[in-house]
């Protein structure tokens, strides 16, 4: 978990005339809330590859899941350096919502307190049909199949509102981005 507060600009250049930065506790309240979230990964050869997961945070991080033979899980072994993007509010309305857009890498978790208490958290967001179970470092679901577990901490976050103004934030943790 970042440390302190990140460091937050609006992009002037991007935003409307008299609008305001986008708090990060906004940002992560919209993170918390929003179901879906797009990973965009890196293929080995460089081509881009993005897919939709459902995510999680807790700890000053995103968390999601995927099988180990999965091409998200595949990208992330030769390069764990990724991108999660949601929609708050509003989803896609032009006129509503913010848009918060991720960049970190991804990190295996894989110690049993901390996947516990991520599976109780994806059930409490997702509902009964998202339990999981705990074993040998992974989550398992109710047809026994394995799931890889990734903490994303931010370092660069950004989020987009959209409304009666629209506003560029930049997100900056510990310097870096």
């Amino acid at each position: 978990m970042p440390a302190n507060e990140p460091a937050t600009t609006l992009g002037e250049d991007y935003s409307s005339e008299g609008a305001a930065p986008t708090t990060w506790s906004a940002a992560v309240g919209g993170m918390t809330e929003a179901e879906i979230f797009w990973l965009s990964t890196v293929r080995p050869e460089g081509r881009p590859h993005v897919t939709p997961v459902l995510a999680v945070w807790a700890d000053g991080a995103l968390h999601f899941c995927t099988g180990p033979g999965e091409r998200k899980a595949k990208n992330i072994e030769g390069n764990a350096y990724c991108v999660l993007t949601t929609s708050t509010a509003g989803g896609n309305d032009l006129h509503a919502g913010l848009d918060v857009v991720v960049e970190g890498e991804a990190v295996r978790v894989e110690d049993e307190p901390t996947l516990l208490g991520l599976a109780e958290a994806f059930e409490a967001k997702y509902g009964s049909e998202w339990h999981f179970d705990v074993l040998d470092g992974a989550f398992k679901g109710a047809a026994g199949s394995r799931a890889l577990v990734f903490r994303v901490v931010p370092v660069t976050a950004f989020g987009f509102g959209r409304g009666e103004t629209y506003s560029q934030t930049r997100w900056r943790f510990d310097g870096e981005g």
